[in-house]
């Protein structure tokens, strides 16, 4: 038998570590067992620190459990028809009909036969009825940052060295072993906080043995450690020891996300400007050798990335920092994902304009400037964008507002009426009929009256004028010279009357 379960915890007091964890899921526990349904609980934590030990025990609680492992398949149509179902159940057995559904390494769902599962899980959570468990390994794993936002997360930390070795101490005694502390220190040591690695290795050297020594530690090899990102960080801004830092940088990830991670946390821990300033140096150096092992395909590039980035950031500082920094994740990607859109949107509409153009979308990008200005009126707006074929989306690129829409002028409006109208009258025309003959009579007559009409207003009006004017004369006249006056009168109002005359029949000389 392991030892690794004959040793295992019974109790939530026997684990070892993580009690503010171990809280906040007995809070959870307990609300469930009040009949006030919770969030599902997302365990993240280092592999060896007791998250599945967590769930098994809180399984305890309930007298029904079902549990899918990483060794099982677990892809959409099998998670919906095992889980699934049973989330949509009710237990036969005590709880209020309830059972706990655990679903181990969430973050190692892949490939085909995994294929869908993530979706899955996200329908149990948002449908499902019952208390549910996850664990996963890697907190920034792609795979479950949809689940993160719908679930109650909770870390579970490495375990202690002493803690570890206290327990290897009981093992040993309830074995019957003899042992040197310093063995099992070591043991301690190179688990970096792995329990159930540590239990394996002392399992390896002890069993079928009285006592243990320094000489049985050749047995096992050194643990390939696959370092937390965060754990790498802090170890290239807090130490100066190079081959620390080389082994702390053993990650399974991108070195640009490492280099990320990094950059972002570089002024949270150094405080002299020099240091700073020494720092993004070696940052910038690392990025020019990344850059060149992406666009060569040389990727021994990659060493001085590491060493740049590591050791170069590192020996920056002058001495280590002996305080507490919090340190925070690059916004780089939020921002990456944030302006998607535009970036998606610029792209398309320099692939239209580079088309037209016969150019680069590099070199379409590179005009948008001038674009910006050129979109300004409404008119040119217009015209570039019937031109490079833009919709009202794609011309946000260049202005905020909309282009207005060409208003249709009067005259222009009348022209085609005009043009539409001209073969229904020629029709008319063609074909006249006894109406149309009626009603341009009538009109014929009526504009003769309205004319003869006027001819006669006027007349008056006339007459009624030359009266004003000759008597108005008159009266000067007689001031000055009455005798003149009244010659002059005479010859005035004669020639006033045929001036009067003459107006009469230019007037009315159309006819």
């Amino acid at each position: 038998m392991l030892w690794t379960e004959k040793y295992s915890p019974r109790t939530m007091k026997d684990v070892l570590g993580n009690k503010k964890a171990i809280e906040e899921i007995e809070r959870w526990l307990e609300s469930w067992d009040h009949g006030d349904p919770q969030k599902c609980l997302l365990l993240v934590g280092p592999p060896g620190t007791g998250k599945t030990t967590l769930a098994h025990l809180v399984a305890q609680q309930f007298s029904d459990h079902i549990e899918l492992n990483a060794s099982d398949k677990r892809s959409y149509d099998i998670i919906m028809n095992t889980i699934g179902e049973a989330s949509a159940s009710v237990s036969l057995f005590g709880q209020g009909g309830r059972k706990l559904i655990i679903l181990d390494e969430v973050d190692g769902l892949h490939g085909n036969e995994d294929r869908g599962g993530i979706r899955a899980i996200n329908k149990i959570i948002k449908e499902g009825h019952h208390p549910m468990i996850m664990m996963a390994n890697d907190l920034y794993s792609k795979r479950i940052q949809g689940l993160i936002s719908k679930c109650q997360l909770i870390k579970i930390n490495k375990v202690h060295t002493n803690s570890i070795v206290a327990l290897l101490k009981r093992i040993c005694v309830k074995e019957g072993v003899d042992f040197e502390e310093h063995v099992l220190r070591t043991l301690a040591k190179r688990s970096s906080g792995d329990l159930r690695s540590a239990i394996n290795d002392l399992q390896v050297i002890a069993q079928g043995k009285n006592s243990i020594s320094s000489d049985d530690l050749k047995i096992i090899s050194q643990k390939d450690d696959i370092n937390n990102i965060f754990d790498s960080v802090r170890t290239v801004l807090k130490s100066k020891n190079p081959k620390r830092i080389k082994d702390s940088l053993r990650l399974e990830a991108d070195p640009g996300f490492i280099l990320e991670q990094i950059t972002e946390n570089i002024p949270r821990e150094y405080e002299k400007p020099e240091e700073i300033e020494k720092a993004y140096d070696a940052v910038a150096e690392a990025d020019v050798y990344l850059g060149r092992a992406f666009h060569t395909r040389h990727y021994g590039y990659w060493k001085y990335t590491y060493d740049l980035m590591g050791v170069g950031v590192a020996l920056a500082k002058d001495e280590t920092y002996k305080k507490f920094s919090r340190y925070a994740s690059s916004t780089f990607y939020s921002k990456l994902s944030k302006n998607r859109a535009k970036r998606d949107l610029r792209d398309r509409v320099a692939t239209k304009m580079g088309a037209k153009m016969h150019t680069s979308r590099k070199v379409a990008i590179e005009n948008f400037p001038y674009f910006e200005i050129m979109f300004e009126g409404d008119d040119l707006a217009r015209d570039l964008a019937d031109y490079f074929d833009l919709d009202d989306s794609e011309v946000k690129q260049f202005r905020s507002r909309k282009i207005k829409k060409k208003k249709v002028s009067k005259a222009s409006k009348s022209k085609s009426k005009s043009k539409t109208s001209g073969k229904s009258t020629s029709k008319t025309k063609s074909t006249p009929t006894k109406s149309s003959k009626n009603t341009t009579n009538t009109a014929d007559k009526s504009l003769k009256k309205v004319s003869e009409g006027t001819k006669k207003v006027e007349k008056k009006n006339i007459h009624q004028d030359s009266k004003s004017q000759n008597k108005a004369k008159k009266k000067h006249q007689k001031k000055n010279d009455p005798i003149k006056s009244t010659s002059e009168g005479k010859v005035d109002s004669g020639k006033s009357e045929s001036k009067e005359k003459e107006k009469q029949v230019s007037l009315f000389s159309f006819k």
